[in-house]
């Protein structure tokens, strides 16, 4: 299994954090509190965790392609939660 984390600075990690479990639990399996939220999503499970000043996604995958789908749906769903703070995207980085 592959695992990626992002990061995204702000105050409102937390807001966002529940933003997207919220909408996620629509279509897949989610928990969730305002800290820490588990999605499992069909292409791979990812752990949020939010503190007073990031919003972490962790991602797991088989694949790159399936991690790569994790960060499009993560960043394309946190632009619009975040817009206005003008988000693009979360710095992702391989875990170690």
């Amino acid at each position: 299994m592959k695992h990626q984390i992002g990061r995204y600075e702000t105050a409102h990690a937390s807001r966002y954090l529940q933003q997207l479990c919220k909408h996620f639990a629509h279509k897949v399996e989610v928990t969730f509190d305002s800290n820490q939220g588990d999605v499992d999503f069909p292409f791979g499970p990812a752990t949020l965790c939010a503190d007073d000043s990031a919003l972490i996604v962790t991602l797991q995958g088989d694949s790159e392609a399936a991690l790569e789908k994790g960060r499009m749906v993560i960043d394309t769903h946190l632009q619009r939660f975040a817009f206005r703070e003008d988000f693009e995207k979360m710095t992702w980085c391989a875990a170690s």
